[in-house]
């Protein structure tokens, strides 16, 4: 919902054209959280991981968290975003194909050193667990080895929510929005169980 507030984004900021707080797009419903766009026409080539990490760390000097929501696959995209991470949280779907990605990217965060990795599994049918038709929580976790920090339900309420530029955790009935509450909140050190 904030798309339409973005002016600048971080290639021009890493290229002088705006300051860092020009950049930034202010959440009128949470104090305190604000978005800095990736760039939609620009190549994910024109900046380098190192040029990520110095913005990174200029926010880390303003900011308790700073998020980055790396692009799929292991592009430069990805490079630059785990430039700056100091801990990461693989989001993957309980699908075979998800989980092997999943696996390669958790391999790949291993190898440049990363030791606080988290896993969320998201778009979870419960039905489909049940039934055997979809891999269970249990298997994705075991497969991939890493600490299980959350696991988000499908829910219908995701859709309406992204078509009306609504954060999901506002909406009370909502299943997968109690769910992210409760991955943002371990995230802070509080002890919430894995579903809500």
């Amino acid at each position: 919902g904030l798309e339409n507030r973005v002016i600048y984004d971080i290639v021009q900021v890493i290229e002088g054209e705006c300051t860092l707080k020009q950049a930034l797009v202010k959440d009128k419903r949470f104090p305190g959280l604000y978005m800095l766009p990736a760039a939609q026409t620009r190549n994910k080539d024109d900046i380098s991981p190192d040029q990520v990490k110095g913005v990174c760390s200029q926010l880390k000097e303003e900011f308790d968290y700073v998020l980055v929501d790396c692009p799929a696959g292991i592009e430069q995209g990805f490079r630059n975003a785990i430039a700056a991470a100091d801990r990461a949280i693989v989001v993957t779907n309980p699908e075979v194909s998800a989980v092997r990605d999943a696996d390669r990217i958790i391999g790949m965060l291993e190898s440049n050193g990363f030791q606080d990795i988290k896993l969320i599994v998201n778009r979870v049918h419960w039905d489909m667990v049940r039934n055997g038709d979809m891999l269970s929580i249990e298997d994705v976790a075991e497969h991939l080895y890493v600490d299980l920090i959350g696991v988000i339900p499908e829910d219908q309420y995701v859709v309406v929510s992204t078509n009306k530029g609504e954060p999901i955790v506002l909406n009370d009935k909502s299943r997968a929005g109690a769910a992210f509450d409760n991955v943002a909140r371990r995230i802070v050190g509080e002890e919430v169980p894995i579903l809500p």
